[in-house]
Protein backbone atom coordinates (compact mmCIF):
# COMPACT_ATOMS: atom_id res chain seq x y z
CA UNK A 1 0.00 0.00 0.00
CA UNK A 2 1.42 3.36 -1.05
CA UNK A 3 0.83 6.35 1.20
CA UNK A 4 1.37 9.84 -0.15
CA UNK A 5 4.19 11.64 1.61
CA UNK A 6 1.97 14.58 2.53
CA UNK A 7 -0.64 12.25 3.99
CA UNK A 8 2.02 10.39 5.98
CA UNK A 9 3.35 13.69 7.29
CA UNK A 10 -0.06 15.07 8.24
CA UNK A 11 -1.32 11.89 9.90
CA UNK A 12 1.81 10.84 11.73
CA UNK A 13 4.85 13.09 11.66
CA UNK A 14 3.20 16.45 12.29
CA UNK A 15 1.57 14.95 15.39
CA UNK A 16 4.95 14.17 16.94
CA UNK A 17 6.60 16.59 19.35
CA UNK A 18 9.29 18.73 17.74
CA UNK A 19 12.05 16.77 19.47
CA UNK A 20 10.79 13.53 17.88
CA UNK A 21 10.48 15.20 14.46
CA UNK A 22 14.11 16.33 14.75
CA UNK A 23 15.12 12.81 15.77
CA UNK A 24 13.37 11.48 12.67
CA UNK A 25 15.20 13.99 10.47
CA UNK A 26 18.50 12.90 12.06
CA UNK A 27 17.75 9.23 11.38
CA UNK A 28 16.91 9.91 7.74
CA UNK A 29 20.02 12.07 7.34
CA UNK A 30 22.23 9.36 8.79
CA UNK A 31 20.73 6.85 6.36
CA UNK A 32 21.48 9.20 3.43
CA UNK A 33 25.04 9.69 4.64
CA UNK A 34 25.58 5.92 4.81
CA UNK A 35 24.14 5.49 1.32
CA UNK A 36 26.30 8.31 0.02
CA UNK A 37 29.40 6.76 1.58
CA UNK A 38 28.55 3.38 0.07
CA UNK A 39 28.20 4.95 -3.36
CA UNK A 40 31.48 6.86 -2.97
CA UNK A 41 33.31 3.59 -2.29
CA UNK A 42 32.28 2.15 -5.64
CA UNK A 43 34.52 2.60 -8.66
CA UNK A 44 33.54 5.50 -10.91
CA UNK A 45 31.54 4.57 -14.00
CA UNK A 46 32.65 5.30 -17.53
CA UNK A 47 30.44 6.87 -20.19
CA UNK A 48 31.87 4.23 -22.51
CA UNK A 49 29.76 1.61 -20.70
CA UNK A 50 26.84 3.01 -22.69
CA UNK A 51 28.56 2.39 -26.02
CA UNK A 52 26.31 0.42 -28.33
CA UNK A 53 23.19 0.55 -26.18
CA UNK A 54 20.06 1.00 -28.28
CA UNK A 55 21.85 0.37 -31.54
CA UNK A 56 19.05 -1.97 -32.66
CA UNK A 57 16.69 1.04 -32.75
CA UNK A 58 18.80 2.68 -35.45
CA UNK A 59 19.72 -0.50 -37.32
CA UNK A 60 17.78 0.24 -40.52
CA UNK A 61 17.81 4.04 -40.29
CA UNK A 62 19.98 6.11 -42.60
CA UNK A 63 21.48 8.94 -40.52
CA UNK A 64 21.28 11.54 -43.29
CA UNK A 65 17.67 10.70 -44.10
CA UNK A 66 16.81 11.01 -40.43
CA UNK A 67 18.48 14.42 -40.11
CA UNK A 68 16.82 15.60 -43.32
CA UNK A 69 13.39 14.60 -41.99
CA UNK A 70 14.01 16.53 -38.77
CA UNK A 71 15.05 19.60 -40.70
CA UNK A 72 11.96 19.30 -42.86
CA UNK A 73 9.81 19.30 -39.69
CA UNK A 74 11.46 22.55 -38.58
CA UNK A 75 10.71 24.21 -41.90
CA UNK A 76 7.04 23.12 -41.85
CA UNK A 77 6.30 24.53 -38.41
CA UNK A 78 4.45 27.86 -38.36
Amino acid sequence: MTIEVEQLYEQHISQLPLSEQLRLVALISQKWIRLSDDMADKAPRSIMELHGLGKEIWQDVDAQDYVDSLRQEWVQRP
